[in-house]
């Protein structure tokens, strides 16, 4: 369960294990040492995390033990009314399933992010967190100045669900330990991450690792030459030049 923090044990608890996902540190991707990473955390089971990640950024989500669960949402950052849609996450792709390629689109169809690598295939955009990872999430949230209502229905890595012919949705588990999903970051995000069990699957959760390093945007654009996503593509460019003429924050 969550730890409270309403009392002084319950909130010294809950410091404690911030403090253990703060520390550690997680495995690295192949050829990306320490010293390249902006952001790395690795996550115990119950934990929640979040961060600011610009543009450009490629961000690793591993499952190191076989058994993690990311629940993750994405705000565009300074502009927190545009966040993550995921019913044009899985419309606009005519895919409901994520896998490399995948838009992670905004309320204005732009792109937050791109999924560009994918070990793992078992993931999940219909059903969202559990009770105990909305709340974790809104925890996280409440460190950027956001509350409850900016947070909308989130996306699940490393815990698969497949529809059925009669619309029933079944778990099918993870790919098993070292899958790993990347992302490059197309406008910078907030990106809050819980880490809890799926409400399909009440497996207990592993460790979940997150890396960001600077990336390279042209890898998205190479994995997904879909015009749905080229429109995404015009849409994202043209928001991040006038951005640039504003003199905006970017």
């Amino acid at each position: 369960m969550t730890p409270t923090t309403a009392s002084t044990t319950g909130a010294r608890a809950h410091a404690r294990a911030q403090a253990t996902a703060t520390t550690a540190i997680p495995s690295l991707p192949d050829g990306v040492p320490l010293d390249d990473t902006t952001w790395t955390v690795r996550l115990p089971p119950g934990g929640y995390t979040s961060t600011v990640l610009g543009r450009g950024t490629r961000l690793r989500l591993a499952d190191p033990h076989g058994s993690a669960c990311a629940h993750l949402f994405l705000l565009r950052a300074r502009s927190p009314w545009e966040r993550l849609n995921i019913a044009d996450t899985v419309k606009v792709p005519w895919q409901a399933y994520l896998g490399v390629g995948h838009p992670l689109l905004s309320d204005q169809g732009r792109l937050l992010a791109t999924v560009v690598a994918d070990t793992s295939g078992r993931h999940d955009a219909l059903c969202g967190p559990t009770r105990e990872g909305r709340l974790l999430l809104e925890r996280a949230a409440t460190k950027h100045g956001l509350s409850p209502r900016d947070i909308g229905p989130t996306l699940s890595f490393f815990r698969g669900v497949r529809v059925g012919g009669d619309g029933a949705l079944t778990a099918s588990g993870s790919a098993g330990a070292g899958a790993y999903v990347d992302l490059i970051v197309q406008l910078p995000v907030t990106i809050l991450v819980a880490a809890t069990a799926h409400p399909l699957d009440d497996s207990p959760v592993t460790e979940l690792d997150l890396v960001a390093w600077p990336g390279d945007r042209a890898a998205a654009a190479a994995v997904n030459t879909d015009p749905e996503y080229q429109r995404a593509v015009q849409n994202t460019e043209q928001a991040w030049s006038a951005a640039r003429t504003r003199q905006e924050w970017i």
